[in-house]
């Protein structure tokens, strides 16, 4: 009698899974927390900007004559104690004296009187300051030199005051932000465009042409920034397009010696030399091998160009040769807070706090990014 040995299934071999460049950079990035904090930080910078103004309850250019330098703070304004001089300023305007004065669950009883008969037209003052509703008459004299009038007194927030015109501040900080951030990736968007495309050329073709590009590259790079701007000023109007096409025209030299850097680099290698002994034309090459290749140190170096491109457009802003009135940027803003440093500080410190926080994010990020792609760093078991 034979003994039959049921045979087992054969189980599968488990084998490692390689992980891919871009999911081993996800999870470094994941677990470096200052750069996740940075990350979070500029979404919620961004999200603000372009949101926040709806939010806010204030237009970026509605003025209030009557709230000029308001200080930063959760008080509703005008306060108690400012509503009783905003009524004597009004009544000037209106040539009428303040008879009577009372104010009740945020209601203003007024009695106005005249020599002469009193235009009800003139009480238009009222709502047009912004400071108070429209005037409801209670009471009116024979002849019409005394009114009874009743007016809401409106409530207004600012959280970071209001500028020397009466504007709030953190809706123009968040309108200014759009400006700003816009510049900051769109010119480097630019950047990225000419410097990774002339700087891989450059790099792959070799030779007397990447002499000659390079000496391009060098002469650009001699040429003053601040004096290229005021060459543009002489031929062009001054505005955001001229601030996008500045920035962009100096700032992809940076980007094209890195390109050519690690294109050098990469053309002797083996996947190199064999796509060009199978015929492949440059710009296959190019596009399928250079480029893909060198995306840890383009990334890289994007991130970090994000907040020089917004500090130079901040400098430029502040000498007067960036963005023009009606738009507005941080840079703007900082050079009116400047002017007004002594009166309202807060003019300053808060277009000024936007700023620095956007920079130091974006600068976190960059180097979390730096060290999530790099090839070097082992990873943690």
């Amino acid at each position: 009698m034979f003994h039959v040995e049921h045979s087992r299934p054969m189980t599968a071999v488990h084998r490692p899974r390689a992980t891919s460049l871009a999911a081993l950079a996800r999870r470094r990035l994941l677990r470096n927390r200052p750069a996740l904090a940075a990350l979070v930080t500029l979404i919620v910078v961004a999200l603000a900007c372009l949101a926040g103004p709806f939010l806010t309850g204030h237009a970026p250019g509605r003025i209030y004559p009557d709230l000029v330098r308001m200080k930063p703070g959760l008080a509703a304004h005008p306060q108690p104690d400012a509503v009783r001089p905003a009524i004597d300023r009004l009544a000037f305007r209106m040539r009428l004296a303040v008879e009577d004065f009372a104010v009740k669950d945020g209601t203003v009883r007024l009695t106005l009187t005249s020599p002469k008969p009193i235009n009800e037209r003139s009480l238009s003052y009222l709502p047009r300051s912004d400071l108070f509703g429209p005037p409801k008459i209670l009471e009116r004299s024979g002849d019409g030199r005394r009114l009874v009038v009743e007016t809401r007194i409106q409530r207004f927030y600012f959280l970071l005051g209001t500028d020397v015109v009466g504007r709030d501040l953190f809706t123009r900080c968040l309108v200014a932000g759009r400006i700003s951030l816009l510049i900051g990736l769109t010119a480097t968007l630019v950047a990225l465009i000419v410097g990774v495309s002339y700087g891989a050329v450059s790099g792959l073709i070799g030779g007397a042409v990447d002499a000659l590009m390079m000496r391009l590259v060098d002469i650009l790079y001699a040429l003053p920034f601040v004096f290229f701007v005021i060459v543009l000023l002489v031929f062009f109007r001054a505005g955001l397009w001229l601030v996008l096409v500045a920035i962009a025209a100096v700032e992809w030299l940076d980007m094209a010696r890195i390109v050519r850097t690690q294109t050098l680099s990469l053309k002797g290698r083996d996947f190199v030399r064999a796509a060009q002994a199978l015929g492949l034309t440059t710009p296959a090459i190019l596009v399928r091998h250079i480029v893909p290749n060198t995306i840890g140190p383009i990334v890289v170096a994007a991130t970090l160009l994000v907040p020089r491109v917004i500090l130079l457009e901040s400098f430029l802003s502040f000498l007067g040769l960036g963005v023009q009135e009606p738009a507005t940027s941080w840079g703007v803003l900082i050079a009116e807070g400047s002017r007004a440093l002594e009166s309202a500080p807060w003019m300053l410190g808060a277009p000024a706090g936007f700023l620095v926080v956007s920079l130091v994010a974006l600068n976190v990020l960059g180097d979390g990014l730096a060290d999530a792609l790099d090839p070097r760093l082992s990873e943690p078991g």
